[in-house]
């Protein structure tokens, strides 16, 4: 990934997707006007912060990239693996959008998820000019979320895999994030073929690698061209909002992507 800086808040790109009919990035915690627990770009409109300050910074999120509110789409994310179809701005109050992935190959919209560890996954189709974003925490990871994003983008729009671009971003890395006994036999279970590349076995723990996991459910549904950017948000609370870094105290920054 790239880092670029705007107006005191600094994002990151995925150098496999830079193109000139896309907009993507992961926008760091930085640049907000929050106060603590969830200083200071906190996007997370149900974690304690107040309602007018998450405005402003998501305000700021849109200016940094030329965007304005009429032309934002989030939805209400539920750890599952439910793909929205977007064509058109949605609220993330609407009681009928929930869902953790959205797709779109409508022009002008830009789709906006929240993180605090679970992992970002952009989705870029540069042949038939579709794009999607998938958040994936372990729920959404066993229930394979990005391959179902993949397989509704094939539907909607024509997309063939192999054409897709894929970057893995910013979360929890396999080096912070243990697991008890039930996430392991789910993982397991889901991955049956390939749950020792995604399960890391120390003397007293067991840990999971969520960008090894949705890597592989990627490339089962074809996709070959994934960039994974390797940063764990736990290591580094000073750019990212870490929940189990944080002992859940704490906000959510953005990632988003857009046809232009």
């Amino acid at each position: 990934m790239i880092t670029r800086e705007t107006a005191g808040q600094r994002y990151f790109q995925f150098e496999s997707l830079l193109s000139t009919k896309l907009t993507q990035a992961v926008f760091s915690r930085l640049g907000g006007v929050s106060p603590s627990p969830w200083k200071s770009l906190n996007l997370g409109g149900t974690v304690g912060d107040d309602p007018a300050r998450v405005s402003e910074n998501k305000k700021k999120l849109l200016a940094a990239l030329g965007y304005s509110s009429n032309q934002l789409s989030q939805i209400r994310q539920v750890h599952s693996a439910h793909v929205n179809v977007v064509n058109k701005p949605v609220s993330r109050n609407s009681i009928l959008m929930q869902g953790d992935a959205m797709i779109t190959n409508t022009p002008g919209l830009l789709m906006l998820m929240r993180f605090a560890d679970c992992v970002p996954i952009l989705l870029f189709d540069p042949e038939n000019n579709a794009a999607g974003i998938v958040h994936a925490g372990w729920k959404g990871t066993v229930k394979e979320v990005a391959s179902e994003a993949v397989k509704e983008m094939t539907i909607q729009f024509g997309t063939s895999p192999s054409d897709l671009l894929a970057g893995i971003g910013p979360s929890i890395g396999p080096d912070h994030y243990e697991i008890g006994e039930e996430v392991i036999e789910k993982v397991k279970s889901s991955f049956e073929n390939n749950w020792d590349q995604v399960l890391v076995t120390g003397l007293d723990s067991v840990k999971l690698d969520l960008w090894k996991a949705n890597e592989i459910s990627l490339r089962k549904s074809g996709v070959k061209h994934i960039e994974v950017a390797e940063i764990c948000t736990a290591c580094d609370i000073g750019n990212w909002y870490s929940h189990r870094a944080e002992n859940g105290k704490t906000g959510r920054f953005a990632a988003v992507i857009g046809l232009k």
